[in-house]
């Protein structure tokens, strides 16, 4: 993924408004992320656990604000496998994340959910750079890159879902 400076993030949300984007609080460590590493940057809000943000690369970088669903609960005796990159975790290691639909329909309150790693760090669990809290990782017979295309497919048909309220 190639680098994004501030502006470029806060003008790459779809589903909500630009107010909120500039409010949106980035990472301290912006320059220090590791873009090589990153199919999309995610991260948690720090003063506000309960939302999360991700951005796409590509030309036309896409944006959401997400929330932790209302009522989910990590049931920390289980362990549950992330929607996106398909990383296993111990109980706690994935969340719920609801994401505002975007345009008229997210202003009404309409929402998607899906299960993604709580830290937002797919990318690099693919990658061996980060490992969960489980003993052995699910092994794969697809290749880095093949793990790395089914998970931005995944990703972007998750967007699709978020965006489709937009183009309709």
């Amino acid at each position: 993924m190639d680098p994004l400076g501030e502006a470029q993030i806060r003008d790459s949300f779809v589903n909500c408004s630009k107010g909120e984007a500039k409010r949106v609080r980035l990472p301290r460590e912006l320059a220090e992320v590791s873009w090589a590493d990153l199919d999309f940057f995610g991260w948690r809000d720090p003063g506000a656990p309960d939302r999360a943000y991700l951005v796409t690369g590509g030309p036309r970088p896409t944006g959401i604000a997400l929330r932790v669903a209302p009522g989910a609960r990590r049931n920390l005796m289980r362990s549950s496998l992330c929607s996106i990159c398909l990383t296993g975790h111990s109980g706690g290691g994935v969340d719920l994340l609801a994401a505002p639909l975007a345009g008229a329909a997210g202003r009404q309150g309409n929402t998607v959910g899906t299960y993604m790693c709580a830290d937002l760090a797919c990318s690099l669990y693919l990658r061996g750079k980060k490992t969960s809290a489980l003993v052995k990782r699910m092994e794969e017979t697809l290749t880095l890159e093949e793990q790395i295309a089914r998970t931005v497919r995944n990703l972007d048909a998750f967007l699709a879902k978020v965006t489709a309220a937009r183009v309709a």
